[in-house]
């Protein structure tokens, strides 16, 4: 394993973690339920992009551990 693929590796650790952080931050909001319905259903929709993102997020880094012959289909 060389540099490049640390360097993936780390940077979609760096960016799964931050999109878990964002969830779990939305998640405790929306059960405090302190703040308005309209807030709360515009959260859940943040949510539900952060899920998406974090999905794309990690296709395209098994896309390029293909591309670079890290993985092998």
């Amino acid at each position: 394993m060389d540099l490049l693929f640390w360097g993936l590796t780390l940077g979609v650790v760096g960016k799964v973690l931050l999109g878990f952080t964002v969830i779990s931050v939305h998640l405790k909001i929306v059960k405090e339920h302190k703040i308005d319905r309209l807030v709360l259903k515009e959260m859940r929709k943040e949510r539900n992009l952060a899920i998406l993102g974090i999905l794309f997020i990690v296709v395209g880094y098994v896309l390029e551990l293909m591309f670079y012959g890290y993985l092998a289909i």
